[in-house]
């Protein structure tokens, strides 16, 4: 790779050196950061969220995303991925 040069001015995780060494695109799916990402929000799956948030956030005593996790439809998704989304929201 001649422009390895300019790849190595930029802080790189593990991943993305192993790629840079083996070459672009050696990566194998569920390997490196694409492995901890879950699947995409859909449309439906967002207004639910947005829905179970307002419908617990005045609940005392209850944690909120313990709540939204237990009545979440679609995939499982973790604690991470709930809280990301609804900043992200």
């Amino acid at each position: 790779n001649k422009k390895a040069f300019v790849e190595l001015l930029f802080w790189k995780s593990p991943a993305a050196v192993r790629e840079m060494t083996e070459g672009y695109g050696s990566l194998q799916e569920g390997e490196g950061a694409s492995r901890r990402r879950g699947p995409p929000w859909t449309p439906q799956e967002e207004q639910e969220l947005r829905e179970l948030y307002w419908k617990y956030k005045e609940v005392e005593g209850e944690d909120v995303i313990a709540a939204i996790l237990a009545r979440l439809p679609g995939p499982r998704r973790t604690r991470r991925q709930v809280v990301k989304q609804l900043v992200r929201l």
